[in-house]
This record gives C-alpha cells, structure tokens and sequence, in this order.
C-alpha cells in the first residue's frame, strides 16, 4: 500500500509540472501586449511599459520565468496580476460562491443520478430502462448555454420560480438553477454508470450463488450489488466534483456568478496572463488531489487495484 501510494505522488508531481509549464507557456506566448492596454484609452509610454515588462520579468526566457514561479508556488504565493493584486487573494473573495454551486450541483447527480441508474440497472431491457437511456442521450446532446439559457427563460422568466442571475436571494434559491444546468450533464453520466455497473454485477456468478442460497432480494441488492457496483461511480463521482470545484466558466457567465470561472474568463478576456495562470494552477492542484485521493481509497476497497 506505501509503494502504490508513493507512486502515485510521484506521479501527481511529474503530471503537475508538465500540465502547469504547458498552461504557463500557452499563456505568456499568447499574441498581444496586456501590458500596453493597461492605460485603457490613455496608451502608456514605452518607458513604462519596459519597467513594467521588467518588474514582471517577462523579458526572461520562458524556462526562467517559470521555475521563478515555481520558486513562488512552493511559499504559497500565487503571484500578483498586472494592477498589483494578489491572485491568492482574488481567488479567496470568488472560492465560496463556486464551492456552493459545485457542492450544490454534485448532491443534485449523486441523488438523482444514481437513483436512475440504479432503478434502470435492476429493470434492465423494460420500459424503464430504455426510458432512463433515452433521456440521459437527450440530455447528454443538448450544449450547455442552450440549456442554461432555455432554464433561464422557462423556470426564471415564464413561471417566475427562480432568479435567473446573481447570488442576492442568497443559498439556495439563487444557485438552484444554476447547479441544476451544471449537473445535468455529469448526471447522465452517473445514471449510465451505474445502470452498467449495476447489470454487470447482477449477472456476476457470485450474485447467482447469492440467489441460490436463498438471501432476500432486499440483502443481496442492498448489500452485495450495490457495494460491488459503487467503486466505479464513486471514482466518477469523486473525480467529478474536483471537477466541478474548478468552477464552471459557462455556468457562471451566463447566470452571473461572481465565482472562480467568472474570473479566470474575465482575465483571459483582458490577457491578465498571472491571474489565469495561478487559477489554473489551483485547478490543477485540486483535480491532481481529488484524482490521488480516489486512487488510495479505491485500492483500499480492492486490493487487485494495487497490483495493476
């Protein structure tokens, strides 16, 4: 178990470092100077642009500028963007409003994704089952800002249920809708998940055997089928939520949610190159984690997982 969590940190740091030196390059070789349109309709005078260029060391070679960041990463510092502000701290003020929506939006796809996949997996090949497959389809091929703009016009515009932008009416009337946009997607995924994971274990020998000795329909689903079919969709689920935890850039935008995925489409917006950079590097850092995390507690449920 130390050997195969090892690894896995180790992993963690090599994909850390390739994924965030690609995003750091992407950004800083992007075409365009933010620096000169930092005095908006007033140009800045060379001069200031060069000490400005100079105080960011964007004059290094990209390799030096990097490790320097790296060097900044490892105190906490996420850097400062090109006005002079903290991006750590920018990130705190917007952290509570996307943690909201994407805890909201989970508990919205565990709740009913799992439900219909598991009402769908014990019903296989009835009406019910290919009623679950058909919606989730449907849903699955419907793009986001359709569906976000379409909730908007119906549930906040027609009938008038609840707020169709900003986070004023407060937990949780104004982040129902939106986490029910952002859900939606993921909760096709889980409801399919697990109406796979479910038929493939009730076909498995050892539930036959189950059945053959005569165990309740009620223990051997509720005990044998659902805990063999719950490792896939938990790591779904789990790796899904550092999903949503990086914020959903769509969602936020079309409802105006001052969150981290408002933010990083402002500041990729104006070329705010230190800003996108330390979000994406907290992203990562979640994702990196939640994906470590599940891998751990996988093995510790099936030990053949440590061995693969």
């Amino acid at each position: 178990m130390l050997r195969f969590t090892v690894r896995r940190l180790i992993e963690l740091v090599l994909v850390f470092f390739g994924v965030t030196f690609a995003i750091y390059a992407a950004v800083f070789a992007l075409p365009g100077d933010p620096i000169s349109s930092l005095g908006g309709d007033q140009p800045l005078s060379p001069a200031v642009v060069e000490r400005i260029r100079e105080l960011y060391h964007l004059n290094d070679p990209l390799w030096s500028q990097y490790l320097r960041y790296l060097g900044h990463l490892l105190t906490g510092d996420l850097g400062v963007d090109f006005r002079g502000r903290s991006v750590a701290e920018r990130l705190a003020t917007r952290w509570p409003v996307t943690i909201r929506l994407a805890l909201t939006a989970w508990v919205i796809q565990v709740v009913i994704g799992v439900g219909l996949g598991l009402i769908a997996g014990l019903r296989k090949n009835t009406w019910i089952d290919r009623g679950v497959l058909i919606l989730t389809i449907l849903i699955a091929s419907v793009p986001i800002f359709v569906m976000a703009v379409t909730a908007q016009l119906v549930f906040g515009v027609k009938l008038s249920m609840l707020p169709i932008a900003g986070v004023t009416d407060g937990w949780p009337l104004s982040y129902l809708l939106p986490a029910t946009v952002l859900a939606i997607y993921g909760l096709a995924a889980v409801a399919r998940l697990t109406r796979g994971s479910v038929v493939d274990t009730m076909s498995s020998d050892f539930v036959r055997a189950l059945w053959a000795k005569g165990l309740s329909r009620r223990r051997v689903i509720g005990v044998h089928v659902l805990r063999n079919s719950s490792i896939p969709v938990l790591t779904y689920l789990a790796i899904d939520l550092g999903a949503l935890l990086g914020g959903a850039v769509v969602t936020e935008g079309i409802f105006n949610l001052p969150g981290v995925g408002q933010l990083l489409f402002e500041s990729i917006r104006v070329h705010e190159g230190p800003t996108v950079v330390g979000i994406a590097t907290a992203l990562i850092l979640i994702f990196l984690l939640t994906s470590v995390i599940v891998d751990i507690l996988n093995s510790l449920l099936d030990p053949r997982i440590r061995h693969d």
